[in-house]
């Protein structure tokens, strides 16, 4: 009798940096956790030809002794999504994703059973619905990949199964400030909730297909015979109440997931000497500035960030992506002459600038992955919310961790010099206030550290996973 076939992982994930860095994470972690575990790695086929852009032909697979393979699906489209279109052109590549998508990875689970490498277990993100439904027709169990905190699963939950009038009445009021109440959740400020429950539910705005794709979401999970089972980025310590909260699901945190080797990034980071440049300075003495993968910065904002970090007076490294220089029309020339006190790069390994000495405080747009990343090594953040859960990502940090400040911007959305400054030094100054969120900091570095460690909260969670996919292969 031949033994069962190894647990195999098919992580898909949507064609965004990211969604991309989390689940490439996971399927590392994956890897890691049980020897005899494969994985194939999946997202759009132009996404994965910038993510491989430099390897030979035949490069990306074949990794970990084979086990760890890379097949793109289609989306529908040659190029994919490049943005700054209206909302037609977002609305048309989303319909196609979702068209197209189901089919090229049902072909890609049919194609690896074919050649005796079946999948167990269909791990997928937040954008990708159908997947569910491609592995329910197969009779592959599925798993949702959940890259944010487990506080906002529970918000998404509540909102669609019973609390939509209730948030729509609350933002109607126009009041951010007015507490929202959820059950099993502490009372939330309008201005906490994610925008896609808030603003996207118009039909007219640019994000609507996000917020119908989420809808979908919920239904799917509603719709699986047993309990859908959740993976959450993040652990139990940081978020007991919330995990409490979050429905009739199989919810397992198994994160924070954080780089382990080779990241996959289809923005590709500037030379190491950014990294050498913070060798050079004094510990916790540099402020990191970085708006992720895809906030645009106008050149007002551009300009108030370089007049508050230089009257600072505190080195920093500053992240203005290569596709906003081009926005920015000829502020590239004029910001190398501002550069008194830092260095500006398009793009860095950001992991390891928030693992250097060197920082002291991270200014955020507050994504999940530059939240975990930063509390997993100990660096206090300013946070700059603007879309999606990034504004429940700083409440987290300023009330619940208390690792953090959160800063005002003004009514155009732009963050002051004088304010970037008051919070940078809510943090980095000499005040016990900044004394305690930098201890605070250093608490939530070690719980991280230890819930992800080899029998850690988050490892055990993860092993049960891959566990329950051995028994039913």
């Amino acid at each position: 009798m031949s033994p069962p076939p190894p647990p195999h992982f098919l992580v898909l994930t949507y064609p965004l940096q990211g969604h991309i860095a989390p689940a490439f994470r996971l399927a590392r972690r994956l890897l890691a956790v049980a020897p005899d575990v494969l994985v194939t790695f999946s997202t759009t086929e132009s996404a994965h030809g910038r993510l491989f852009a430099a390897k030979p032909e035949g490069g990306p697979n074949g990794g970990d002794g084979g086990r760890l393979e890379f097949l793109p699906f289609s989306d529908g489209t040659e190029c994919g999504y490049a943005g700054g279109g209206g909302v037609e052109e977002f609305n048309a590549y989303m319909a196609s994703f979702h068209a197209a998508g189901p089919r090229s990875v049902g072909d890609i689970v049919d194609a690896l059973a074919a050649r005796g490498r079946p999948v167990s277990r269909v791990v997928y993100t937040l954008m990708l619905p159908w997947a569910a439904d491609v592995a329910r027709g197969r009779g592959v169990p599925s798993a949702l990949y959940w890259i944010q905190p487990a506080v906002v699963f529970a918000v998404y939950h509540h909102y669609f199964h019973g609390y939509a009038g209730v948030i729509a009445e609350h933002h109607r009021r126009g009041d951010p400030s007015l507490a929202v109440e959820l059950p099993g959740l502490a009372p939330l400020a309008v201005r906490d909730l994610p925008t896609f429950l808030t603003e996207s539910t118009d039909p007219a705005h640019y994000f609507h297909a996000v917020f119908l794709t989420f809808r979908d979401l919920f239904d799917t999970l509603d719709k699986e015979t047993c309990k859908a089972t959740i993976l959450v980025n993040s652990c139990q310590e940081l978020e007991v109440g919330a995990l409490a909260a979050v429905g009739p699901h199989d919810v397992l945190p198994i994160g924070p997931v954080l780089p382990t080797g080779e990241e996959a990034s289809i923005l590709k980071p500037d030379d190491a000497k950014y990294m050498e440049w913070l060798d050079t300075k004094p510990a916790s003495s540099v402020v990191y500035v970085s708006f992720g993968s895809l906030a645009t910065m106008a050149r007002e904002q551009l300009d108030e960030l370089l007049h508050g970090l230089e009257e600072s007076g505190r080195p920093y490294l500053l992240v203005v992506r290569k596709d906003n220089k081009a926005m920015l029309a000829g502020a590239e020339a004029e910001m190398g002459e501002r550069l008194k006190n830092g260095i500006a790069v398009e793009w860095c390994d950001q992991a390891r600038v928030l693992s250097h000495a060197a920082v002291g405080c991270f200014v955020t747009h507050c994504g999940w992955n530059s939240v975990a990343e930063s509390v997993a090594s100990g660096v206090p953040m300013v946070g700059v919310p603007k879309v999606s859960e990034q504004s429940m990502n700083a409440r987290l940090i300023e009330h619940e961790w208390r690792v953090g400040v959160r800063a005002e911007v003004d009514s155009g959305g732009v963050l002051r010099a004088a304010e970037l400054r008051r919070c940078v030094e809510e943090v980095m100054g000499d005040g016990t206030d900044a004394a305690e969120v930098r201890r605070k900091a250093e608490e939530w570095k070690l719980v991280v550290a230890e819930a992800m460690r080899n029998g850690g909260s988050s490892y055990c969670s993860l092993v049960a996973f891959v566990d329950g996919a051995r028994s039913s292969t």
